[in-house]
């Protein structure tokens, strides 16, 4: 309920009548109050986004982007890798890579014009991961890319350029998982445990030892300078903000955050994993993974096109568009985004194969999309023979086929939508005249200017296949029905 409020100060001994405000209901910090957030339809209609790996970890571009766990981790393919290329881990230790981290190449509007060409509506940059280097200005840590390495405000730059081409800005913040996370280097000799880094290298505690408060304090705090200096309109944490000891400050935050929402009249989300927000309270991400079916509450799957890293790593394998578009389409149809990252090298470019995955996923939603942005799930989302990956961690590893049938729904349409180039003809079941989900009065081919020759018989909906189709990967087909 809004209310209207005269504010009254008292000035120099003098009533002062300042202009009314409009106030409006505000997020308390329990969930009672918190499980009255609604998603936004930004996010709702956008569907795809890209995510961004990029830190000091591509510097030495080896295993992963936990590098810098694994390397003072005794025994670690990592560990024996760093000793035979930079020495023991005392004389040069993960500090010693933030001076090669330049970013010479680093060129926010290149990055973002290949984001909107591959599709994305949104973009989410890591700010800080595990490694505790910031990737943007900061009065609360030295240790960042503004005063240090390539001595730029990474997602400041970034979040100029995406709102400059149009697109949703977002961040993500790792850095719970920074209590535990360089923990190995006290185990031996190396730099970890030299004083003068511990702002850097701690706590580097057990994950079994509960975060002290003034290390989630720390968290809060970080995370408050992200929202106030970049006003993200999506918040992504990753698995260890649900230590039960940090329910408190999660609750802090996303009052706090969903209230800057309402003073930016612009809907804002937090992306959570597993339990750390009850259901309601935010938007359930899930790594690498998917759903068997249709969710009720909007989700999301941040997966990455490279296969073994999502920071840039030689010897990384990486997902094909095919692999992209058939997968995007099967989580939306279950109402789900898809968050898609990617790794630059250390220098600021991006590798050419992430290039040319989002440039023909890009491709193919340009000519696709009206069943992919602004849609939501229909009564069923699909029907084929190949099993859905479900669960985090759920690769689809039996690709789809165009006996595979996604549904979407919009304004009175329906999209069917085959995970392949039909070869022959395509029975949707679904849609059978006994199905009673509606009797079909016209059938288009997106993208194409052919008439279709189709049947809706008792037990399915028969659609002959074309001679040419008009993009690869999924093939999407139009429905009107009569009134």
């Amino acid at each position: 309920m809004k209310k209207i409020i005269l504010f009254i100060a008292l000035l120099a001994g003098s009533f002062v009548f300042i202009r009314p405000l409009e106030a409006q209901d505000r997020y308390q910090a329990n969930w009672e109050s918190l499980k009255k957030y609604i998603v936004p339809d930004w996010f709702r209609d956008a569907k795809f986004g890209i995510f961004i790996h990029w830190g000091v970890y591509s510097v030495p571009a080896f295993g992963s982007e936990w590098y810098p766990r694994e390397m003072y981790q005794k025994g670690s393919k990592e560990y024996k890798h760093h000793i035979d290329t930079y020495g023991p881990q005392l004389t040069f230790g993960y500090k010693d890579f933030i001076p090669m981290f330049r970013a010479e190449h680093f060129d926010p509007k290149q990055w973002v014009t290949l984001f909107k060409k591959a599709g994305a509506k949104y973009v989410v940059p890591v700010a800080e991961h595990h490694d505790g280097f910031a990737m943007y200005k900061s009065a609360l840590t030295k240790w960042n890319a503004f005063e240090m390495g390539p001595k730029r405000d990474v997602i400041g730059e970034l979040a100029t350029e995406v709102r400059n081409q149009g697109l949703i800005f977002g961040l993500s913040s790792h850095r719970i998982e920074h209590w535990f996370f360089m923990n190995g280097g006290r185990r031996f000799e190396s730099d970890v445990l030299d004083s003068k880094y511990e702002d850097f290298y701690g706590p580097a505690r057990e994950e079994s030892e509960t975060p002290s408060p003034e290390y989630m304090n720390d968290w809060l705090l970080r995370n408050t300078e992200l929202v106030n200096n970049y006003h993200p309109q999506l918040f992504w944490f990753d698995w260890w903000i649900e230590q039960p000891a940090m329910d408190s400050y999660r609750k802090s935050f996303a009052a706090f955050y969903y209230n800057q929402g309402l003073a930016w009249a612009k809907g804002v989300v937090i992306n959570y994993k597993h339990i750390s927000y009850p259901e309601g309270t935010a938007v359930l991400d899930l790594e690498r993974g998917k759903l068997a079916g249709i969710r009720e509450l909007p989700w999301q799957t941040d997966d990455a096109i490279g296969n073994n890293s999502w920071g840039f790593a030689a010897g990384n394998t990486f997902k094909d568009a095919r692999y992209v578009v058939t997968n995007l389409i099967d989580i939306v149809s279950k109402n789900g985004n898809l968050l898609l990252n990617i790794g630059p090298r250390s220098d600021g470019t991006i590798t050419e194969e992430e290039t040319a995955t989002l440039l023909q996923t890009g491709k193919w939603l340009e000519i696709n999309g009206e069943a992919i942005y602004g849609t939501r799930p229909w009564i069923l989302f699909g029907e084929g023979p190949t099993e859905s990956a479900s669960g985090s961690f759920a690769y689809q590893k039996k690709p789809f086929t165009a006996e595979d049938i996604r549904f979407t729904s919009k304004s009175g349409f329906l999209y069917v939508i085959t995970l392949g180039l039909p070869k022959s003809r395509t029975n949707v079941k679904a849609l059978g005249s006994r199905s009673g989900n509606g009797t079909i009065e016209s059938i288009e081919l997106i993208g194409a200017h052919e008439k279709l020759n189709w049947t809706q018989n008792a037990d399915a909906l028969i659609i002959e296949p074309s001679t040419k189709y008009p993009s690869d990967f999924a093939v999407v087909y139009k429905l009107t029905f009569k009134k």
